[in-house]
């Protein structure tokens, strides 16, 4: 028998898994539901979520939908862009990035109504349990946990059919007349998994992508754009001053239009086996490109490197769901002194799915490069070129010592 819960906080999409996860917790546990949608940026509308949870049997009241478009841009996706974060050299992190979030607000619902617990609809072989639960738990030790893909005997996506059919509960279909593949979207990117995706040697069918214009079909005349930062973070695109949820918006349109950002990558998860996806990240792919060029001007060449050190760990702990972790806000702290200086414009051309960082400036407050220095021409004595031979003599000394050595 299901231990006695009087009211749970579910994080509810409205889609088939929630849906049924909905009506098995009223049955299973005869608890009351709270559902809790957290409205990314997903691009859909959500208030049809309001009407299933109602149909279901959720008080109106205990029904939120709530737009945290701003904070997750402001609060997530940009302090780790400041890092330049990326796993395993590819993925920019879009589903990991958004689980911190949803667990947040989650937990200040659960506390807010008096919930005894949360659940989710995370499967027992996917990294999003972790990442929900590892935030649950940071926020509220206390908290109990229902993960209904580890507990109820429904192994199988048509198990779970059966059972929304047997309860009513409405199963949408694809374009071809299919229960979907699995996706998930927000706005910093969309991923697609599971039914045509599992054989990695087969290509993504076109049908699969929906962020991003195949492309072969762009436009065949390339598109300039200017990004503005300050202190790390982009702040306007082409001069127009815009928030972080529109700026991202807005890349991500410019992005799909050019069929930038997209990623068939075999990963490695956090439970130990690999996994195959498709991912469309458009406006942060441009992002990324945008502020490494910014700082590529700005950032002393030790602070980069060590920056560029640090970022498969700090990525990883993002991946890995501990983002609410000490680690992860200590390296934060780092990432962050070291964009104090890193304000200025970069230009990028966008060219039929390719990104190019094709001109950069910074005011002289913050630009550590210097054409005098550098220049092929008369540099005036800025730069005495015979200091070189001793930098070189010193850094080759061991070497030298080496080679004269008698094996």
């Amino acid at each position: 028998m299901a231990e006695k819960i009087n009211r749970v906080v579910l994080a509810y999409s409205g889609g088939l898994d929630t849906s049924v996860i909905l009506k098995w917790l009223q049955v299973e546990y005869g608890c009351e539901v709270v559902t809790f949608t957290a409205d990314l940026g997903q691009g859909e509308e959500l208030e049809p979520v309001r009407g299933k949870a109602q149909m279901a049997g959720v008080k109106d009241e205990h029904i939120f939908i709530d737009d945290l478009r701003e904070e997750f841009v402001r609060d997530y996706v940009f302090p780790m862009f400041r890092a330049n974060a990326v796993y395993e050299g590819l993925y920019l992190l879009g589903t990991s990035i958004a689980r911190p979030l949803i667990s947040k607000r989650q937990i200040e619902i659960a506390h807010q109504v008096g919930a005894d617990a949360v659940a989710h609809g995370a499967t027992g072989k996917g990294n999003d349990q972790i990442r929900f639960e590892l935030g649950y738990y940071a926020l509220d030790p206390d908290i109990k946990v229902i993960a209904p893909w580890r507990e109820w005997d429904l192994t199988s996506r048509t198990k779970l059919i059966e059972f929304a059919e047997a309860h009513h509960i409405p199963v949408s279909k694809d374009k071809r007349g299919e229960a979907p593949f699995s996706t998930d979207a927000n706005l910093l990117h969309t991923s697609s998994e599971g039914k045509v995706l599992e054989d990695p040697w087969e290509e993504t069918p076109d049908y699969v992508y929906s962020r991003t214009d195949n492309p072969e079909d762009a436009p065949d005349r390339p598109q300039y754009v200017e990004i503005d930062f300050e202190h790390g973070d982009p702040v306007a695109i082409d001069g127009d001053t815009l928030s972080p949820a529109s700026l991202l918006a807005k890349l991500n349109d410019l992005g799909k239009t050019h069929g930038i950002g997209r990623l068939d990558l075999v990963e490695n998860r956090f439970v130990g086996m690999k996994s195959r996806g498709m991912y469309e990240t458009p406006g942060g792919t441009i992002l990324l490109a945008a502020h490494r060029g910014i700082e590529q001007l700005t950032l002393d060449r030790g602070a980069m490197h060590l920056k560029d050190e640090l970022m498969p760990r700090y990525a990883e702990l993002i991946y890995n769901g501990l983002w609410f972790s000490p680690e992860r806000e200590m390296l934060q702290a780092a990432v962050d002194h070291s964009q104090q200086d890193v304000t200025g414009t970069v230009r990028l051309k966008l060219y039929k799915g390719s990104v190019d960082v094709v001109g950069r400036k910074a005011d002289v407050a913050f630009n550590l490069y210097s054409q005098d220095v550098v220049t092929f021409e008369d540099d005036a004595g800025a730069y005495d070129q015979r200091d070189a031979e001793g930098f070189i003599k010193l850094n080759a000394l061991r070497l030298r010592l080496l080679g004269r050595r008698t094996r």
